[in-house]
């Protein structure tokens, strides 16, 4: 798929979310003057990232990972040598919760296959999950059920699938909204965003 042709898959992906009125968030959304947060960054991208949901900045702006957890994700990028405008950034929910909650079941399921969209157009060789949701969405979809633990116990690990014999390296990481406040765990993100360093 050329680049044109991925703008263009990827732009149907963003007018469909526009418009996903069966959503429970649509209310929300449009109550507040929010935007759905389609993803941004590069679409030949070989790391992809992929958090659980956008908060209040993001919904304002339809960016993702522009508050204070972006601020953080770009120090991580910056310490691995990766620029971010050669990665891609979304998430599985793609509307904002109430109150920044935790997405529901029923919310990543009418989401994710919107994700699965964004994975097939921009065919990443890495994809790195940012907090609990979507490293256990993610290890699933990609048949790495029996590797899934706590993410205390593997984050910063390798996992390779070959899932639908298509390669991808799959890297659990803790969501940078987790490590704000967190001085240890800010500590392990950068040790584990080194990892990444060799696939850029």
């Amino acid at each position: 798929m050329n680049l044109k042709e991925k703008e263009e898959k990827l732009k149907e992906i963003r007018d469909q979310l526009l418009n996903l009125s069966h959503s429970p968030l649509f209310i929300y959304r449009k109550e507040n003057g929010y935007f759905p947060v389609a993803g941004q960054g590069s679409h030949n991208a070989k790391i992809m990232f992929i958090g659980e949901a956008p908060g209040k900045n993001e919904a304002q702006t339809g960016r993702p990972f522009c508050g204070a957890a972006g601020k953080l994700l770009d120090q991580l990028l910056e310490s691995a040598k990766i620029k971010r405008e050669d990665v891609y950034i979304t998430n599985i929910v793609k509307d904002r919760p109430p109150e920044n909650r935790d997405p529901f079941p029923e919310e990543i399921e009418i989401y994710a296959p919107f994700l699965d969209k964004q994975i097939e157009i921009i065919n990443p060789k890495v994809i790195a999950t940012l907090g609990r949701f979507s490293m256990d969405y993610i290890m699933r979809e990609f048949g790495l059920s029996e590797d899934l633990k706590p993410i205390s116990q593997i984050h910063g690990h390798v996992f390779q699938s070959n899932f639908n014999s298509k390669t991808k390296i799959i890297i659990p990481l803790y969501h940078p909204a987790a490590a704000i406040y967190n001085q240890e765990l800010k500590k392990t993100l950068f040790e584990d965003f080194k990892i990444l360093e060799q696939y850029k």
